[in-house]
């Protein structure tokens, strides 16, 4: 496997190095001893698909805040995403930066995404499929988002004809909307 760093830290891109002969090719999209030799968490505990029927569909931007932020793994084994990432960490020397990368079947690509991340996807073709891991369980109390839109992030999307969106994220707040109280799972239930 190949990491190649993005511009946001601690976050990579995962290439398959291709073992390929007549049959195909056999690669590795995991392993924990070079996850772990890179820094990086290895361990997930939960797995999840989604499929996306049109093309335009856009998802995010959900993040869980501590004791709860989970690292993730993304590849698309259907079809293609552009993948997005916005480090939320305010320690973080990319605090607030954004990064994009298209994910496909056809690249193979894995996008490892740290805590303290907003992740959030646009579907690029029609019946795209997306495979999540995670490094910790969701907890809905410490579920959040910010708007795909927020212009203070001013995240590049490509052209869609049509974007489909779930009420629920058209309705995510700004992220100057978001109170200190919302990034504490505890302070929401006092």
């Amino acid at each position: 496997m190949r990491f190649i760093e993005t511009e946001l830290a601690g976050a990579y891109i995962i290439e398959p190095e291709r073992l390929e002969d007549e049959r195909g090719f056999f690669a590795r999209v995991s392993c924990a001893r070079e996850f772990e030799g890179k820094g990086l968490s290895s361990t997930f505990v939960q797995t999840s698909i989604a499929y996306n029927r049109k093309s335009g569909t856009l998802r995010g931007m959900h993040f869980q805040v501590a004791p709860y932020e989970e690292v993730k793994t993304i590849r698309c084994t259907a079809g293609s995403i552009y993948d997005v990432i916005i480090d939320l960490r305010p320690d973080s020397s990319t605090y607030r930066c954004w990064a994009g990368v298209v994910l496909s079947a056809e690249n193979h690509r894995t996008l490892y995404v740290p805590g303290g991340f907003a992740h959030g996807y646009q579907t690029l073709e029609d019946g795209a499929e997306v495979f999540y891991q995670m490094s910790e369980y969701y907890v809905p109390e410490s579920a959040r988002g910010i708007r795909w839109d927020d212009p203070s992030i001013a995240i590049h999307w490509p052209d869609a004809a049509e974007r489909v969106i779930s009420d629920k994220d058209r309705e995510l707040p700004y992220l100057a909307m978001l109170s200190a109280e919302e990034w504490d799972t505890e302070e929401r239930h006092r």
